[in-house]
């Protein structure tokens, strides 16, 4: 490991100019790339206390052994530099995309005599017309067959075409009019090329005026009688209409746009991309990347623009690209992208309408992609097996863990406090072991507290319940199945009579220090516990006073993420469910024509329901907005309604719905089996 004072610049040394710096190790590989408005002011922050620096960074400056920079004259030239060089050295430090050459396009090769129309992958050629990309090589496949019925362009390789033009025969497209049959000389290469031409306007959205054309010789072909003529025509405009019917129109004024979304986490991020042309979506694609270095999500979406549009020019550059974030600053990246584009770009976040409707979209997919690549990660036996042996390690446990619980708390501003318990078995989620719990008292303001109240609430049980079944036998049987007296119907102990390895907790220091003294106050000494912090992802470890700090690319790390992560979700999802129950509708929702803005008013007027109730019709008048007949409405409505109301919340004119006795438990114990508060975790 390398002290970066070691290689740190003299002072005066680094200019205050634009540039592009490069940090390599000590075999001279280039392991991060980066740009800067200032060289001076960007490289002063690698050089910083170690303690201050985030640890992804941490790692990168002691990995490194030297820097060097490149002096340009405006930060669009940074932009470009950086590119080129993320691009051919690769640095392991920098921002990732997936490789994308898979996405399969649709392309007309118009620097052929006889273009051809084909699925192409991988680097973009020059003088090819492209569409996409698809998600899939089918999706082309069908949509050049219903095309080629009215733009019969060549599909053939070169050898089918030599060989036709050699004997004289065209292929089967050519028999059945799928194919204009140029190899033996049916049309002529300009003919040919004007329909390429035709193909490539209606792919590329120009499709109104081409299919009014149609329909304009088919009404001409029935009036001068040329029934077969006009019955083809009309069976062109409905392959045509079909094959518009694939790519249902999402922004009108056909519109030419890039939707890029963002979905991320601590440690990966998901990108997803939609293609816009002529209002329709003609294509989507999307990569997964490592967070190698602490980034914003402006910047993830400044490297996704560099991915997508560094080798464009042209009409591939859309007028608009809509984003989740701005780059930082965004002027320069506007800048570059319409010098590729040859013309203005704008580059904006969507604020409203359908263009932010169909943002949403598109962030459901990127965040539908993140769930299912971290599904295909966890679902690996071995990849499984990997995390848990590094759990063990750095936690310095005799045997890795095979049950992992974790806990969250959960509240809003200190109201409606629970708690979460997931279960993980074999680095797997087993639902059917998840519990809630509310917290009572006054540990719901402080979440050390309700830590430890939950921790203790769970393995008191785990006690009580080990009393009844019999002494637990700390070595499992050749089989893996830990013995007990009571077991339910799958072999395996009753309730909370099952302990796990390991218990994790989301928070830092301090929620360790609760869970390991409520497990002490118990006299448990037999279950690791470690804390999982959300902002740096550090694993605290009882009485240590300093974090481990698991790699980036560690298996337990993520293991870890996505057990707190559970945990997280569960409990905020009971809590919502908990807030939602202690809230029925209002009286007021009852007067016709009174809305939100309008009832908000009449309870800030007079502070309650209560009030209201008891106020005279001309005092109703006096809120704002409230006329006679409406007051009259009011205090008809409140007349009729119950007179013992409870309480009513102030700031949104809900009414609170008492707690149902008996559904906290007492003395600290969890409630018993079917209360509300404590239930089997299954999802509905």
């Amino acid at each position: 490991m390398a002290d970066p004072s070691s290689y740190r610049p003299k002072p005066g040394e680094i200019p205050d100019t634009p540039g592009v710096y490069r940090f390599r190790d000590e075999h001279r590989r280039v392991i991060y790339v980066g740009k800067a408005k200032s060289l001076r002011q960007r490289l002063a922050n690698y050089f910083q206390d170690l303690a201050s620096l985030h640890p992804r960074t941490r790692t990168m400056v002691t990995t490194a052994a030297s820097v060097e920079w490149t002096v340009v004259s405006t930060e669009v030239e940074a932009l470009q530099l950086e590119y080129s060089w993320i691009k051919e050295f690769d640095p392991r430090f920098n921002v990732k995309y997936r490789d994308d050459k898979s996405y399969p396009y649709l392309a007309v090769t118009m620097n052929e005599e006889f273009p051809r129309v084909q699925v192409m992958r991988g680097q973009k050629r020059k003088g090819v017309r492209y569409f996409g990309p698809y998600g899939h090589a089918w999706a082309i496949r069908d949509t050049v067959d219903l095309l080629l019925r009215v733009f019969p362009v060549r599909t053939c390789s070169a050898g089918v075409f030599k060989n036709a033009a050699r004997t004289g025969r065209p292929c089967l497209l050519g028999y059945i009019g799928k194919c204009s049959a140029p190899c033996v000389d049916r049309v002529s290469a300009d003919e040919h090329r004007d329909l390429a031409e035709d193909f490539c306007d209606f792919m590329a959205g120009r499709t109104g005026t081409y299919i009014r054309r149609l329909e304009q010789q088919m009404t001409d072909a029935a009036e001068e009688m040329e029934y077969e003529r006009a019955a083809r025509l009309r069976d062109d405009i409905g392959a045509l209409k079909k094959a518009m019917e694939k790519s249902a129109v999402v922004l009108a004024d056909a519109t030419d746009a890039d939707l890029i979304a963002v979905a991320e986490d601590e440690l990966e991020a998901a990108v997803q991309i939609f293609h816009v042309r002529g209002g329709r979506v003609r294509g989507q694609r999307g990569w997964v990347t490592d967070k190698v270095e602490e980034i914003t999500t402006g910047a993830l979406v400044e490297h996704a623009l560099q991915q997508l549009y560094g080798e464009e020019k042209g009409d591939s550059v859309p007028k608009e690209v809509l984003v989740p974030a701005l780059p930082d600053p965004v002027e320069p990246v506007q800048e570059w992208l319409a010098e590729r584009r040859g013309s203005g770009v704008s580059l904006r976040i969507p604020q409203r309408g359908d263009k932010k409707a169909l943002m949403e979209t598109v962030q459901r997919n990127a965040l539908q992609a993140l769930g299912l690549h971290k599904t295909k990660r966890a679902s690996d036996l071995t990849t499984r097996s990997r995390a848990l042996e590094e759990i063990a390690e750095a936690l310095d446990l005799d045997s890795a863990p095979l049950r992992i619980e974790c806990y969250d708390i959960s509240h809003l501003q200190g109201d409606d406090v629970v708690a979460s318990m997931v279960v993980f078995e074999d680095g797997l989620q087993r639902k059917s072991e998840y519990r809630r719990f509310q917290i009572k008292g006054f540990a719901g303001q402080d979440d050390v507290r309700s830590m430890h109240e939950v921790i203790s609430r769970r393995f008191r049980r785990y006690l009580a319940e080990k009393e009844k079944t019999g002494e637990w036998v700390d070595d499992l049987p050749e089989e893996g199945t830990p013995e007990t007296g009571l077991k339910d119907d799958d072999g395996r102990p009753k309730k909370f009579a099952y302990p796990p390895q390991l218990v994790v907790v989301d928070g830092g220091q301090p929620q360790v220090a609760a869970a390991k003294k409520a497990l002490d106050e118990l006299g448990i000494d037999d279950i690791a516990v470690c804390g999982l912090a959300k902002r740096l992802e550090e694993v605290w470890l009882p009485d240590d006073d300093d974090p481990v700090v698991l790699p980036r690319t560690s298996e337990g790390l993520y293991l870890l993420q996505r057990v707190r992560d559970e945990a997280h979700r569960f409990a905020i999802t009971y809590q919502r469910t908990k807030r939602a129950q202690r809230f029925r509708s209002s009286p007021l929702d009852d007067v016709p024509g009174l809305g939100d803005t309008r009832k908000q008013a009449l309870l800030k007027h007079f502070g309650s329901l209560k009030k209201l109730r008891s106020a005279t019709i001309d005092q109703i008048c006096e809120v704002p907005g409230i006329g006679r007949k409406t007051a009259e409405t009011i205090a008809v409505a409140l007349a009729q309604a119950a007179p013992a109301a409870p309480a009513v919340n102030t700031a949104t004119g809900e009414i609170m719905e008492e707690e149902e006795p008996g559904t906290t438990g007492s003395g600290g114990e969890p409630v018993t089996a079917g209360a509300p508060d404590e239930r089997r975790g299954q999802e509905t």
